[in-house]
This record gives C-alpha cells, sequence and structure tokens, in this order.
C-alpha cells in the first residue's frame, strides 16, 4: 500500500525534532517554570516514600514526639508535592496551547506557499487532518509527556538508588522485573508502530470520503447514489475500526501487563524481604519504605516506554506538520514589482544584479563608460526599473504534470503588450497548462518563460501574481458579501470601485436586484447564486484589481449566449490595453483576437488572426465549420 502524506516519515527526523524544539522556545520560561516544579514534585514523592521508613522504626521504638515531627514533616513534603503537580500542569497547558497555535499559524501561512502540484497530490482529507488530528496530538504529547518525562526520568534515578541504599539483595529481584516491562514494551510498541501507522492512513482516507461527499451532495442525488455512498463509508468506517483495534489493543495492553509484572515482583519481594526481617537482616521501617518503592519503581519505567511508543507511532507527520524549512527557494534575491512617482508599474531589479539573456538574473560585473551594465562573462545586462508592459513569451517550453508524461513539448509564442491571445483546442491539447505557467502555479521542466524580457522564475511570486489577473472557468466564492467577494480582488477598494468593477462585468444589475444588494451574503460557495452570477461575480473580482494582464480561463463558459452578449462591451473595457490570454469556449468569443493559438497534443499546429486561420482551411477551419468539437 503506497504512502499517504499522512503516513510518510520525515527525511530529517532529527531537524524536524529540533524545529519543534524551537516552537518550544517560543515558551521557554513557562517550560523552564514546567521543569523547575516537575522536578519538586519527583523529590518530593521520593522523599515521602523514603519517609516510611523512620516513621515505621519510630512506631516500633516508641518515640511519640519524634514520631509526631517525622508524620508533620511527611505531610509537608507530599504537601509541597501535590502544590508543584498542580502548578506545573497549569503551565503546562498554557504553554502547549502557545505552542500548538504558534504551529497551526505557521502551517496555515505555509499551505498558502505550496506549489498546485502538492494539492494534485494530496487528499483534502490529509491536510484537514494536519490541522485537527497532528496539531492536537502535538497538544496532547506537550500536556501530557514533557513534565512526565522530567518526573519519570528523576524518580528512575532516585527510585533505583534508594532501593539499592535500603537493600541491594531485593533490587537484583526488581531489576530482573524491571527489564521484563522494558522487554514487553519493545514488543507491544512494534506492533502497535504497524497498526497506528495504518490507522493513520485509514483516517485520511476516511476524512476525505466525507469531504468528497459532502461536497457532491447534488450529483449525488442526481444519480440516487445515497445507499451506495453509506456502504462506501461503512467500508472506510470499518476499516477505520479494525486497524484502530489493533492499534490501540497493543498499546493499552502495557498497564495491565505493567501491573501483573508488578505484583509478582511485590509478592517476590514481600516474602524475601519479611525472611530477612525475621532473620534480623533488615529492619521493618526499610522493608516498608522499600515495598512502596517497588510499587513505584515500575511506574516511570511505563511512563518511558508509553511516550517511546507515542512517538513512534503516533506523532504527527513532522513534515506535514511542521513547514518543511529545508525547501530552500533557489535565488535568494528576487526582481519584485514596485510602483513608480508617476502611478505607473515597473520591475525591480536587485541591485547589483541585471537580466541578460532569456531573462535570466547576472551579477553585475563592470559597468562601462557609457553606463553600460555587463556580467563577467561580457553579457549586457539591464539594471534598475523595467516599466511593467505585459509583454509574455515562452521560449522552447517543455512541461510534465507526471514525469515522463510531456504535456506541453517545445512550444514557442509570445503576446506584445496589449495583445489578446487565444487557444483553442481539444481537451488535453494543453490550453490551460499555459495559463497555468505564466503563474508559476506549476515550473517548466525545460525553456523560459520571460515577462517584460525578465525570467518568471526570477520574479517574486506574490509580485508576479499581482500583476495577473484570472477568471477561471470553476468559480470559487468565499464566505462573505457580494461586496468582500468582489473586494478580494483588492482588499482596501472603495465601495464605489467595487461598484465600478460590477458595471465593468455587468454584474452590478442583477446585484441591485438581490434583497440586499451588495451586502448580500454569499453561502456555500455561492450556492445561493446562479452559476452564471458566480462567473460574473469572478470578472469583477479581476476588474477591480485593474491588472495588466489577464488570463480568462473560458471565462463566459457558465453564462449562457444573452448575457454572454451583455458582457461583451464591459469585457472590452476590461481587456482595453491589457495583454490577455483567452481560453476559447465558444469561437465566437475569440473571432476579434490579435492572434488565434490552434493547440493539439501540446503543440501549436496553427496560429493567426481569425480570417487568416479560416483561409489556410485547417484544423481551425474544421472546429469554425462544426466538423470537429471545440472542447
Amino acid at each position: 500500500m503506497p504512502k499517504t502524506a499522512a503516513q510518510a516519515r520525515p527525511a530529517d527526523l532529527k531537524r524536524t525534532v529540533l524545529r519543534l524544539l524551537s516552537y518550544m522556545g517560543h515558551a521557554k520560561f513557562s517550560l523552564l517554570a514546567v521543569g523547575v516544579l516537575a522536578s519538586v514534585a519527583a523529590i518530593a514523592s521520593l522523599a515521602g516514600t523514603y519517609m516510611v521508613r523512620p516513621i515505621v522504626n519510630g512506631l516500633a521504638t516508641g518515640g511519640e514526639e519524634l514520631l509526631a515531627k517525622q508524620v508533620i514533616l511527611t505531610a509537608i513534603i507530599y504537601a509541597a508535592g501535590v502544590l508543584s503537580a498542580l502548578g506545573y500542569s497549569q503551565i503546562m497547558v498554557r504553554a502547549a496551547q502557545r505552542v500548538v497555535s504558534d504551529i497551526r499559524r505557521d502551517l496555515f501561512a505555509h499551505i498558502q506557499t505550496l506549489p498546485l502540484s502538492y494539492f494534485d497530490g494530496t487528499r483534502s482529507g490529509d491536510i484537514m487532518s494536519f490541522f485537527t488530528n497532528d496539531v492536537d496530538t502535538v497538544s496532547e504529547a506537550l500536556n501530557n509527556s514533557f513534565a512526565n518525562v522530567i518526573q519519570a526520568a528523576i524518580q528512575v534515578v532516585g527510585t533505583t538508588a534508594m532501593l539499592i541504599i535500603l537493600n541491594w539483595q531485593l533490587t537484583i529481584i526488581t531489576l530482573v522485573c524491571d527489564a521484563a516491562i522494558v522487554l514487553y514494551a519493545r514488543y507491544s510498541g512494534a506492533h502497535s508502530k504497524r497498526f497506528f501507522a495504518a490507522q493513520q492512513a485509514s483516517l485520511g482516507d476516511l476524512d476525505g470520503y466525507i469531504e468528497e461527499m459532502v461536497s457532491g451532495q447534488k450529483v449525488i442525488k442526481v444519480f440516487n447514489r445515497e445507499a451506495a455512498n453509506v456502504a462506501g463509508f461503512a467500508c472506510r468506517n470499518d476499516e477505520l475500526r479494525r486497524t484502530g483495534t489493533a492499534a490501540v489493543s497493543y498499546a493499552n495492553s502495557m498497564v495491565p501487563m505493567t501491573v501483573v509484572i508488578g505484583y509478582v515482583n511485590y509478592a517476590i519481594v514481600a516474602v524475601a524481604g519479611g525472611m530477612l526481617c525475621i532473620k534480623g537482616l533488615a529492619d521493618v521501617g526499610a522493608l516498608a519504605s522499600y515495598l512502596v518503592f517497588v510499587r513505584q519503581a515500575a511506574m516511570p519505567i511505563n511512563q518511558f516506554t508509553q511516550l517511546a511508543t507515542f512517538c513512534s507511532t503516533r506523532w504527527p507527520v513532522p513534515s506535514a506538520c511542521l513547514p518543511p524549512w529545508t525547501l530552500s527557494p533557489r535565488w535568494t534575491r528576487y526582481v519584485e514589482l514596485v510602483q513608480t512617482g508617476d502611478a505607473a508599474w515597473a520591475w525591480k531589479i536587485p541591485e547589483g544584479q541585471g537580466v541578460g539573456a532569456y531573462g535570466h538574473l547576472h551579477d553585475v560585473a563592470a559597468v562601462d563608460e557609457s553606463g553600460r551594465a555587463v556580467a563577467a562573462d561580457g553579457t549586457e545586462l539591464t539594471c534598475g526599473l523595467v516599466p511593467l508592459a505585459g509583454d509574455v513569451r515562452f521560449h522552447a517550453v517543455d512541461f510534465s504534470y507526471v514525469p515522463g508524461t510531456r504535456v506541453l513539448t517545445d512550444l514557442n509564442l509570445f503576446a506584445k503588450p496589449g495583445q489578446k491571445i487565444a487557444f483553442v483546442g481539444s481537451t488535453g491539447a494543453g490550453k490551460t497548462t499555459i495559463t497555468n505557467l505564466i503563474n508559476r502555479f506549476y515550473e517548466v521542466d525545460d525553456g523560459e518563460i520571460t515577462y517584460d524580457g525578465i525570467d518568471v522564475k526570477h520574479i517574486a511570486k506574490a509580485s508576479l501574481r499581482g500583476s495577473l489577473g484570472i477568471v477561471l472557468q470553476d468559480t470559487h466564492l468565499f464566505s462573505g458579501t457580494i461586496a468582500q467577494n468582489i473586494r478580494f480582488g483588492k482588499l482596501d477598494a472603495t465601495d464605489e470601485e467595487v461598484r465600478a468593477a460590477a458595471e465593468a462585468a455587468c454584474a452590478d444589475s442583477f446585484i441591485r436586484r438581490l434583497p440586499r444588494g451588495y451586502d448580500t451574503p454569499v453561502t456555500a460557495d455561492g450556492a445561493n447564486l446562479s452559476q452564471g452570477q458566480r462567473q460574473l461575480l469572478a470578472i469583477a473580482r479581476v476588474a477591480v484589481a485593474d491588472p495588466p494582464v489577464l488570463i480568462l480561463d473560458e471565462a463566459t463558459s457558465s453564462i449562457d449566449t444573452r448575457t454572454e452578449k451583455l458582457i461583451e462591451r464591459g469585457m472590452d473595457r476590461i481587456m482595453r490595453g491589457r495583454t490577455t490570454f483567452m481560453i476559447a469556449h465558444r469561437l465566437s468569443t475569440v473571432r476579434d483576437a490579435d492572434a488565434i493559438m490552434v493547440l493539439e497534443h501540446g503543440r501549436i499546429i496553427e496560429r493567426g488572426a481569425h480570417e487568416e486561420l479560416l483561409a489556410q482551411h485547417g484544423e481551425y477551419w474544421q472546429l469554425a465549420h462544426g466538423l470537429k468539437e471545440l472542447d
């Protein structure tokens, strides 16, 4: 069974653990206080147990005054231990919540930076599991393990020392029984580890199935697949029950087995110790104290073994739960988008660098008398500010979503500033892939894509995407109002700018007819709106962003012919003066394009204006005359 994201092990466990410790460092003073209080509680437990010896011996000798002092001292010791335990438990809760809050914050921020290829290969259920199950497990580990480790370490060392001091002969028996506990813990941990991994996989599968079924309820009801889905859920739920039962069964067997071995040890030591007391080789107080220590000896060992089992079986995947900072960017300095004094936009080249052939960045080696910057190999460089014009070019680009399966092959095209470029072709020809590469949703296998003469790999992603506006075929609306969804394209847009954008997209008329107008709430990804209305809002969202380059991925595919005619004027206003890439759903939408690219199997087989392509009587001519379908 292939490993899912929920099962994957971190490539560098040491670095992952150190990263987790760095989060704990954010609450270092709280954790220091927990460590001190946990140590006091452990020492108090050891001291209180040892006080059994003088108290028992005091009863035998009849020293009432001394006995009273010893009882009071023992009460003070235990009281200090109880107060310390109460204190560290309360502090630990707050510290643990701060740590997991920081992890959850950084995890969500990191999710925003991941490429689309990550989401293509990772189930939604697994991603949700990172935020819920895995982060909760970190919280559980911190709450239950940090202080326990400190206490257990002190108790193991202290108990062993006290046992040897009280009676080294009986300690040999105790150590043999403790070794038996450790051996069983290793056996139990080895078996439960496999089942806990399977449980995590089953949980991710179940979460993903639930997410798919909930989001696809309309399709489910159309095809009457409720019963089949219930059966599918029952199968996955039963698999989770089976793996969870096996995992927890092995893990939970530790406590009963420890208790059994502890009772056997206690019985043997009690009999052997009693015989030593009868023969005068040990005092009664020492035996009484020793027997209490014996009952406690297995406890810290059990805590250590349970912690080891927990870390090796249920510990959330650090490579998923903690952001993988090992993925360093290739370039440490990027070209950024800036606004110049005349309100125009420009690309700012990093100081000391310049753009050379194919848009690559080079270090400036020298500046000649005329002020021309050159690289070490003599390449002339463009430095400083490069005006944002919207010139986009593909230079011999190859791309594959899956290694070995080429989607685009040796693709060459250019879009001059202000041009409208349209892509047509059958499903799988590579139309959407081209627009995805402009955004750097994916990285090219070979070749370059330049934007105003700069390789897009050298442009900061935030700046690159900030200069692009996209209308996708599948519209996604967020919880909030109509106005807030339009304003998503420009968060600081005024109400007037929002309305102007809606008018440009011909969305203003239907919005005003809604019960609350622009303040109408959007529910369930726009379920209270028609598909066409959702598409109009997506176009308005781009219009308010006012980007220099537009990408329209079948932007009017969900709009009826009448509505399409109504928005053509608005779309023309939005596209005027902007470089535009269009993926065509209807040939009527691309007739006025400056250049139409006909794609087939990842290659451009025809290119030209509408009339030019018709005159060629080729693939486009067949599409225009209905001899082939346009997907």
